[in-house]
């Protein structure tokens, strides 16, 4: 009589068992998918929040310096993606953004005084100020000349005496061509010491970071470029700073180099290091990149992080910026007159 239920309830379990097996099957498909469905979710957040900074030169030179630099300050709140697009020292980038990038959202481009100076220049075509939205200036960067550390060269008025004896008989390694901000940085110097800029030897790269590994490699005798890229290699003693062009002593790696001005040649050459976006960016997506950079700049931290990348202190955004770029522009625009590059 016992046994009836027994058999009853043995029978009874296999409908049990079979949906139990149902939802085990289930279950692990379900945590098969899970791992997949986070890292779906993970991308499209990521992707919310990505961004991409145009470094308009090959590594290692200023422009690449900007992006790093706004790359690190901005960790763990956007993901900035670096991607270099050299040509014409910033011309092909600029290019890119005017005529087919104009609104992209989340796209930065590497700007410095070089970039203002071939607007000056007419070297970006027919564009002007306003053809972008100025977003954010990160920091002020200066000019300077350096030689090989083994150099018989000991001061720019070293330099200097040797190129007004013979002109051609150091070659001058400088980021672009006649007219580019490195090549006008020395022919002023030039100009002082009673030497024809026209006359001197010049090595054109693409960028200060090529200038500085053809310095390296005894390609050249000398460069001018900007203190950002010279910093590093002056630490390991590898170059030597022949002068910087400031008004005063830079605080740093270089405290000991004299300005030009010490040494009897009145130059100094400011180099702002910043981002642009193109010209038809939404007016609410500039006001958030121009906040954020604000924030940004305004953390504590940012000042050694900006010392870092070999940068110094200047910080601009928005219309601020807008109308220091316009101005500086126009001041660029009267020293090409000056040497003849614009008529």
């Amino acid at each position: 009589m016992h046994s009836a239920p027994s058999t009853i309830a043995f029978q009874a379990m296999p409908p049990l068992l079979s949906k139990v097996q149902r939802a085990g099957r289930h279950n692990s498909r379900a945590q098969l998918l899970l791992p997949v469905l986070g890292l779906l979710l993970l991308l499209v957040c990521c992707k919310a929040f990505a961004a991409e900074c145009i470094v308009p030169s090959k590594p290692g030179g200023g422009f690449d310096q900007t992006c790093k630099l706004a790359r690190k300050a901005l960790e763990g709140q956007v993901a900035l993606r670096l991607s270099y697009m050299p040509g014409g020292i910033g011309a092909v980038a600029w290019s890119s953004i005017v005529s087919q990038r104009q609104a992209e959202p989340d796209t930065l481009v590497a700007f410095s005084g070089g970039s203002l100076l071939n607007l000056a220049l007419g070297k970006l075509g027919r564009s002007s100020v306003s053809d972008v939205r100025w977003v954010a200036g990160l920091g002020m960067d200066y000019g300077m000349v350096a030689v090989s550390a083994d150099s018989p060269y000991r001061t720019l008025r070293d330099l200097m005496t040797a190129m007004r004896r013979d002109p051609g008989a150091v070659t001058i390694g400088a980021g672009g061509t006649i007219g580019s901000q490195d090549w006008i940085k020395i022919a002023l110097l030039a100009k002082q010491a009673d030497i024809d800029p026209k006359k001197l030897r010049f090595v054109a790269f693409e960028g200060g970071g090529e200038s500085i590994t053809a310095l390296l490699a005894g390609h050249v005798q000398a460069v001018s470029g900007d203190v950002s890229e010279a910093s590093l290699h002056a630490v390991s003693d590898r170059i030597r700073v022949l002068a910087v062009l400031s008004d005063s002593r830079l605080p740093g790696p270089l405290a000991q180099v004299p300005t030009a001005r010490e040494q009897g040649f009145d130059l100094s050459w400011p180099i702002i290091r910043g981002l642009y976006m193109g010209g038809q960016v939404a007016e609410a997506d500039y006001r958030r990149w121009v906040s954020r950079f604000d924030r940004m700049m305004a953390d504590q931290s940012f000042g050694q992080l900006r010392a870092d990348h070999g940068f110094y202190p200047f910080a601009l955004t928005g219309a601020q910026l807008t109308d220091y770029v316009t101005r500086t522009e126009e001041y660029y625009r009267r020293k090409a007159i000056e040497l003849g590059l614009v008529r």
